[in-house]
């Protein structure tokens, strides 16, 4: 871009490994001013001493005592943002096998997937509203398209961010707000790199990047990656009773 007050400018959660950081070097190779943000720098530390368009914001999502920091900060360095990708997230597996099942990881799941989504959302929205044509993005996941083994977190998590984004779609539609729910498949991150069962059509984090950075272009409503996961979760969500018979654990 010419000049610097035609740069455009986003914020990026979970920016510090796998998607996110895919993302963030996706915007900064299309020229936008970068503020991104997660609880530590991690793999961003090369990319900030790289990029003078990239600033690193630190933000524990979870954390509601740093919500006005943040907001704070973020207005410090740009009076407006013209896209929000809320992309933080994690990922844990409930064992039913377990004597004791860790029934406490729905707390943890839901307060960084979902609670931690919503309050990105107050944290950036003021600022998105200060925007010509503001896009506010959140992350679910394929997952929600049909029932996955020991995904009772993970799933209801992704799921609520769904809904929640479907509806917020609605009531942000008078402020001239776009909202779009990505839905990608398994991608190969420090995350998925701890599941120890079969992830059909695994992509890096750079090829979901580019896919998600092009598609929201458009401003689609929602985004769901790659098209052979969707519609393999199709068949499973229609045939219920099959999809139950190859994935349920078998009995002992």
């Amino acid at each position: 871009m010419s000049q610097a007050m035609d740069r455009k400018v986003v914020w990026i959660t979970g920016a510090s490994s796998g998607i996110g950081l895919a993302l963030t070097k996706c915007y900064l190779d299309d020229g936008w001013k970068v503020l991104a943000s997660a609880r530590k720098q991690g793999e961003l530390e090369p990319l900030l001493d790289n990029h003078q368009h990239l600033t690193f914001i630190p933000f524990d999502i979870t954390d509601d005592s740093q919500m006005d920091s943040v907001r704070d900060t973020l207005s410090s360095y740009s009076a407006h943002l013209d896209c929000a990708v809320l992309n933080a997230g994690t990922c844990e597996y409930l064992d039913m096998t377990d004597t004791d099942p860790d029934w406490k990881m729905m707390d943890r799941i839901m307060s960084v997937n979902f609670i931690g989504l919503v309050n990105s959302v107050e944290v950036c929205l003021p600022l998105l509203k200060k925007s010509s044509r503001p896009h506010l993005v959140g992350v679910s996941s394929q997952a929600v398209q049909a029932a996955f083994p020991q995904a009772e977190a993970y799933g209801a998590s992704k799921a609520a961010i769904r809904y929640f984004l479907s509806s917020l779609r609605m009531d942000l539609k008078q402020f001239n707000v776009d909202v779009t729910c990505l839905l990608p498949g398994f991608v190969d991150t420090p995350l998925t790199q701890k599941n120890t069962f079969s992830m059909p059509f695994l992509m890096s984090p750079d090829d979901a990047a580019k896919r998600m950075f092009s598609a929201l272009e458009s401003r689609p409503f929602e985004y769901a990656f790659p098209k052979r996961l969707t519609a393999m979760l199709w068949a499973g969500r229609h045939f219920p009773k099959l999809w139950l018979s190859m994935l349920a654990p078998k009995n002992k």
